[in-house]
């Protein structure tokens, strides 16, 4: 069966709500479009969070992130966009979301947004 990317961030319990832990995902292959020019823009997603009630699952997350590939974006947008999919998502204690952007022009960007709840 083909997979598809898909916006919907799926969820499940967290095992350990009682007590405060951090999960990360590294994303090397993070890819959307310049608004610009359309071209290619080639990302590493750094996301930290420490989880209240859910967790987000890698499946899904996975999909979400292809859901972008042909999404033309300001690297600013796209970062805060995806931090705020995932607090809507999971209600996190505490969240940070860094896109580390290959450089393009000679110009390397790397965006931050946090959340703390």
């Amino acid at each position: 069966m083909p997979t598809e990317p898909s916006r919907e961030l799926e969820t499940f319990e967290n095992p350990h709500p009682d007590r405060d832990y951090e999960i990360r995902f590294e994303i090397p292959e993070f890819t959307c479009l310049c608004p610009k020019t359309g071209q290619p823009d080639f990302a590493t997603l750094h996301i930290r969070y420490v989880p209240d009630r859910r967790c987000v699952e890698l499946k899904s997350l996975k999909l979400y992130m292809w859901s972008f590939r042909e999404v033309g974006t300001f690297h600013e947008a796209v970062t805060n966009q995806i931090l705020d999919d995932l607090v809507k998502a999971l209600h996190p204690r505490k969240m940070v979301v860094q896109s580390d952007f290959y450089v393009r022009g000679g110009i390397r960007t790397v965006v931050e947004a946090k959340y703390e709840s």
